[in-house]
């Protein structure tokens, strides 16, 4: 990693991800952490998954998140910060009217970088089978949904 600023409106070698609907705007890589700047349209959602060698936080910025947090319904809003040890299964909801802003950050990187670039720009009729396969190839494991759960909800966006 250099020293230096990465710029509010700036990304990583200008770098800005579309990952399914939702802004992924880099600002720092390297192979002990990366964090990126995210925002999350209302109704967008990363549904239950797994990090099995990362540990990864979200830091709220504007909104409000619903969570599902190693089973358990939370709510996490402007400067929380949201602990998701490796191996934890979570899922992240924005059910609000609006927009949400947070920083996330994982550590170490291993693979996520390039998962990043493998879902970029898949649009919204991704096919979800070949999402959970690609994620689970660079250490993302989805859940598969609750018996009751809407088949929509399993989509991974």
């Amino acid at each position: 990693m250099t020293a230096g600023i990465t710029r509010a409106t700036e990304g990583v070698q200008g770098i800005s991800w579309n990952i399914l609907g939702q802004i992924y705007v880099p600002k720092q890589v390297s192979d002990a952490a990366m964090s990126w700047h995210a925002t999350f349209p209302q109704g967008t959602f990363v549904p239950p998954h797994i990090h099995p060698t990362q540990d990864e936080f979200l830091y709220i910025l504007d909104g409000c998140f619903d969570l599902l947090l190693d089973g358990a319904e939370h709510r996490a809003v402007p400067g929380d910060l949201v602990r998701l040890p490796m191996g934890v299964p979570h899922g992240i909801f924005n059910k609000s009217d609006t927009d949400i802003k947070c920083l996330f950050w994982v550590s170490p990187t291993r693979r996520l970088f390039d998962l990043f670039w493998a879902l970029h720009n898949l649009g919204p009729d991704a096919n979800p089978a070949e999402v959970v396969a690609v994620s689970a190839a660079h250490e993302v494991d989805f859940l598969p949904p609750p018996e009751d759960a809407d088949p929509q909800d399993a989509e991974p966006a």
